[in-house]
């Protein structure tokens, strides 16, 4: 053999010592195309996992989703589970004690999951009529999915469900309310706005119906806006707020209330008194919807402005739809509904307010308890509101509901939760077009009217015209935070399809 052959192979050069990185110049090649995002997606492939615009998620840093889950949804299951103690501190028959006992330890692994970001695990067979939609959903589009991963919206919305669950399994406390306390106790710290809004509607207005076209346009406009900002008050968001803090947020004076109307970015209100002002004219019943957000004083401000659509014969009918259990913390439940008009009839909520303003919240409390027996205030309950389900849905997903709602003349959906449901809760831009951004609740034969009265406190903002992309960015720049700030708030308004036959092929 040869020396060549048995001389040793030269040893590679170490690892260190290879470039790390090849540079080619590319002077020669086209230039780099602009290429955009294929959004919104085509309606087909549109899922509870794909919206039509980027979903915003938990791990999302620069969101309020991750704020959200990270810390606000394990703050507010801790004042649960306080809650819950509370209670069973003060039981004494040993069975309830130890059924209640069983629930609180079921929050407290609900806990440990949403502190853990556990995966999404099937809803337990509860009894309610909603867990096959649930776990059809969880199948379908988030089998492996954390509470992180899993879109905001619907991962928020499972939290409460599996909240529910923890008391719907139990003997004594199927119907407990965890949220009850804070809801009740927030409306009483609102005595001021209260008061100024009893002392002015106390008495039913006999002039109403026959006043100028223009004085009755002028008080629909600032009651519009009173029902809007009646709903900063969010026990969800506003956990921690002093009582000086929710005042300020409540004020409803005139002054107030021209002040904030330029923090509203996309204002359709002429277009919504448009609307409500044809349905005088209309033969018949004039129905108008309220789907509800926040009970306690939000509720109150929504029952005012249902009183004067009342009165001044611009409707016939109101029909209010709220939860059927306790939801997003202060969202309106029946417990609650009966709870307002009881309590400013017969309640000593406001044990400091002069026996003249007691009395105009009771007579006001009567007249609206007088609506309900008459059939002109009507509440209901749809399980869909409490599904993880956006209003994109609604319309395959509870065809009944779409098509009841689709005999009303205008249905206005109240506050944050509303609005992120109607839009997917997705990252459209803020120049998208309100009935584009909400999908087939604007484009579906028979969709009603509709309108989104929401104080921003989230992500997703819409409709704010040709410009918004502008005034969205100047914003982001000037003011950090304004999407969760409660300051700013949007009015819009979809015309819908209204009277054409509802199609559910």
């Amino acid at each position: 053999m040869s020396d060549a052959l048995l001389k040793p192979k030269a040893a590679a050069p170490p690892m260190s010592q290879a470039p790390t990185r090849i540079s080619l110049h590319l002077g020669h090649l086209p230039d780099k195309t602009d290429i955009k995002a294929p959004w919104p997606r085509s309606p087909g492939a549109v899922n509870p996992n794909n919206p039509p615009w980027p979903a915003y998620r938990g791990y999302h840093e620069f969101s309020f989703a991750h704020a959200t889950m990270q810390s606000r949804l394990p703050t507010i299951l801790g004042k649960a589970i306080e809650d819950a103690v509370r209670t069973l501190n003060n039981e004494s028959d040993e069975e309830r004690v130890i059924d209640l006992s069983q629930s609180i330890q079921r929050m407290e692994e609900l806990m440990t999951d949403l502190s853990g970001n556990a995966k999404l695990r099937p809803i337990v067979d509860d009894g309610e009529a909603d867990v096959v939609t649930w776990n059809r959903e969880i199948t379908k589009y988030f089998i492996g999915k954390d509470f992180m991963s899993a879109p905001w919206l619907f991962a928020e919305a499972y939290k409460y469900r599996r909240l529910h669950e923890c008391f719907s399994v139990s003997k004594f406390w199927r119907g407990y309310d965890v949220f009850y306390r804070q809801k009740n106790d927030t409306f009483s710290r609102s005595h001021e706005a209260v008061f100024e809004l009893a002392m002015r509607f106390a008495e039913p207005s006999g002039k109403s119906a026959n006043e100028s076209a223009e004085s009755l346009r002028l008080m629909f406009m600032e009651l519009t806006q009173v029902c809007l900002w009646g709903n900063s008050t969010d026990l969800s968001l506003l956990i921690n707020m002093t009582e000086d803090q929710i005042r300020s947020l409540q004020s409803t004076g005139g002054d107030d209330l021209a002040a904030t109307e330029q923090n509203i970015l996309g204002n359709h209100m002429e277009r919504l008194w448009d609307t409500v002002k044809s349905l005088r004219s209309k033969q018949g019943p004039r129905r108008i919807d309220f789907v509800l957000d926040n009970a306690g004083f939000e509720l109150y401000c929504d029952c005012v402005y249902a009183d004067f659509l009342i009165q001044s014969g611009l409707a016939t009918e109101i029909r209010f739809h709220g939860k059927r259990y306790p939801w997003f913390v202060s969202d309106v439940t029946k417990k609650d509904w009966d709870w307002l008009p009881n309590n400013m009839v017969y309640g000593n909520l406001f044990p400091n307010a002069s026996e003249v303003e007691l009395e105009a919240l009771r007579r006001l409390g009567r007249r609206w308890k007088q609506y309900e027996q008459e059939g002109k205030w009507i509440y209901e309950q749809h399980p869909f509101w409490c599904t993880g389900h956006t209003y994109w849905d609604l319309h395959s997903e509870a065809p009944d509901l779409f098509l009841h709602l689709s005999k009303s003349d205008l249905v206005i959906f109240k506050g944050d939760l509303n609005h992120r449901k109607l839009t997917y809760d997705c990252a459209a831009p803020a120049s998208t077009p309100f009935d584009v951004a909400i999908g087939p609740m604007s484009s579906a034969a028979g969709a009603p009217k509709v309108a989104s009265l929401r104080t921003i406190k989230s992500d997703v903002v819409v409709g704010l015209g040709p410009n918004g992309d502008a005034l969205a960015k100047r914003l982001d720049e000037e003011e950090p935070g304004w999407k969760i700030s409660g300051k700013y708030a949007v009015v819009l308004l979809s015309d819908g399809r209204p009277g054409e036959p509802v199609n559910f092929d």
